[in-house]
């Protein structure tokens, strides 16, 4: 993750709490398929701290999943945001929310998130 984004998305879970998990590896990739990492993965009900590595047990945890973005969001962070949620429902938590942290909102996409359940977060540069 890059340094316009991680602190972002590391704002955002000073907000909420739990553990964070950066690069959260949701697929691992072999010669069939590529390696999926999400930006950030929140576990609710865990001690607030940055969890030293890139896998954890989420079953039966309630969790968020964070694309993050420093510019305007567009189809490819909205995107992703959207289908992580799909690629963590396969490690069967117990709910998973999607937000897609950006620099800058955009009205037409803002609308395609709230239809399929994307959460938008707007943090602009410091």
């Amino acid at each position: 993750m890059s340094k316009h984004e991680s602190w972002r998305t590391r704002q955002y879970w000073e907000e909420i709490g739990g553990l964070l998990i950066e690069e959260y590896v949701a697929v691992r990739g072999n010669s069939e398929q590529g390696r999926r990492a999400i930006d950030g993965l929140i576990v609710l009900n865990e001690n607030t701290e940055i969890y030293e590595g890139n896998s954890y047990p989420i079953e039966g945890k309630e969790v968020i999943s964070i694309q993050t973005k420093r510019g305007r969001i567009g189809m490819y962070l909205l995107g992703q945001a959207y289908f992580s949620k799909f690629l963590l429902e396969k490690h069967n938590p117990k709910s998973v929310r999607a937000v897609a942290i950006c620099g800058k909102s955009d009205k037409v996409m803002e609308d395609l998130a709230e239809k399929h359940g994307v959460e938008i977060v707007v943090i602009p540069d410091k």
